[in-house]
């Protein structure tokens, strides 16, 4: 196996853990990376590899906040911690939506509406939506506050929005749930928590998909390439999670607007070129 492909798999990982966690839609950065590095697999394999590399992700939120999410404690504490069970249904509740549209309707999502067009148009739309809902906020105030603020029907509102990202390549997970999270009153700080939490359940699942679709059959090329995604993956999640939280404690999302909007016209553009 050539070094290249490990060089390029690492910088799909770069790729992955950036742009998974920043409300700048993963999908466009990896339609413009393929474009590109053109990973020497097999297009089976390549579906699966962008989505699986997730999982290298979802452990740098479960290491970061693993206090958090871990609902067992002490036989002196009662073992388990209420608090955080009721957390965890609110986040499977939240994941109802996306979850049974994948189910049923996954590859005619992904023949209908993974094309560089519909991208580029959520990339441009969205962005709009973070500038347009960051300057109205201005002079709100947020309602929820804390994880533990969040209700049933927040908790369920911000899964519709997630619905849409999960429909529509490019909206990006994060900046949908990010978005529907402050329309619905939750601070900037609260909306990017449960972003992330809600993300275990739901790129696991995703992942888990993918990987019964392709089979549980691994060339030692394919799998080397696939565990250097994945680790490379989780240490800049790590990276780029503390960068983020650290962010928005001080500033708004309009800057994550304005990129989105250029992204999406750099695809729209390109894509105009070379067909």
């Amino acid at each position: 196996m050539e070094i290249m492909e490990i060089l390029k798999a690492a910088l799909l990982g770069i790729i992955e853990g950036i742009t998974e966690w920043l409300p700048i839609s993963s999908t466009g950065h990896m339609i413009l990376a393929d474009e590109f590095l053109h990973l020497n697999v097999s297009p089976e394999f390549l579906e699966m590899f962008l989505v699986v590399i997730q999982l290298g992700a979802i452990l740098a939120v479960v290491v970061l906040f693993w206090g958090r999410l871990w609902p067992f404690t002490t036989p002196s504490n009662g073992w388990i911690r209420k608090d955080t069970f009721l957390m965890w249904f609110k986040i499977l509740a939240a994941c109802i939506p996306a979850a049974v549209v994948g189910l049923l309707f996954d590859d005619k999502i992904n023949e209908l509406f993974y094309n560089y067009w519909t991208v580029a148009a959520a990339l441009i739309i969205f962005g709009i939506l973070f500038i347009v809902i960051e300057n109205r906020n201005k002079t709100l105030r947020p309602k929820i506050n804390s994880i533990a603020e969040i209700t049933w029907k927040a908790a369920f509102l911000v899964g519709i929005f997630q619905l849409i990202a999960a429909v529509f390549p490019g909206t990006s997970r994060s900046g949908a749930t990010i978005i529907g999270g402050i329309l619905i009153g939750m601070s900037r700080v609260t909306a990017a928590e449960f972003t992330f939490f809600l993300a275990v359940p739901v790129m696991l699942g995703a992942s888990l998909l993918k990987l019964v679709k392709f089979g549980f059959v691994f060339t030692s090329s394919e799998l080397v390439i696939l565990l250097t995604g994945m680790i490379v993956a989780f240490v800049v999640s790590i990276l780029v999670i503390k960068f983020l939280l650290s962010y928005i404690r001080r500033h708004d999302f309009k800057i994550f607007g304005w990129y989105r909007i250029l992204l999406g016209a750099v695809v729209l553009g390109y894509f105009l070129v070379v067909q």
